[in-house]
C-alpha cells in the first residue's frame, strides 16, 4: 500500500511526469509526439519517460536498439496508477488534465 502512495506522488509531483502519463493513457506515442501533444520540451519528454519507466509505469514498445521513432507506452500498472491519481482527484489545479 505505501509503494503505490510512493508512486502516486512520485508521479503529481512532476508537471511533466503527469502530462506524459496522461498522454500515454490516450494511446502509445513518440516522445516528439508527446512533446507536440503537450507542448511542453522534448528534453523534459526524455527526462519523465525514463523516470517513469524506472518504474515501470511506462515501457519502450519497440527494439532498445532503435534511436529513431521510439514508441512508448503505459504499463497495465502505469494505467492502474493514472487511474488512481484521476479517479481520487489528486491532481492540483495546475496540474488538471
Amino acid at each position: 500500500m505505501t509503494d503505490k502512495w510512493d508512486r502516486i506522488g512520485f508521479v503529481i509531483s512532476s508537471q511533466y511526469r503527469v502530462s506524459v502519463l496522461e498522454r500515454l493513457s490516450e494511446g502509445p506515442a513518440t516522445p516528439s509526439g508527446i512533446a507536440d501533444d503537450k507542448d511542453i520540451e522534448i528534453a523534459a519528454v526524455s527526462h519523465a519517460l525514463s523516470s517513469l519507466r524506472d518504474r515501470d509505469l511506462v515501457e519502450l514498445l519497440v527494439s532498445e536498439d532503435r534511436r529513431k521513432g521510439r514508441v512508448y507506452g503505459i504499463t497495465e500498472s502505469g494505467e492502474a496508477l493514472w487511474t488512481e491519481i484521476t479517479t481520487k482527484g489528486l491532481l492540483d489545479d495546475s496540474q488538471d488534465v
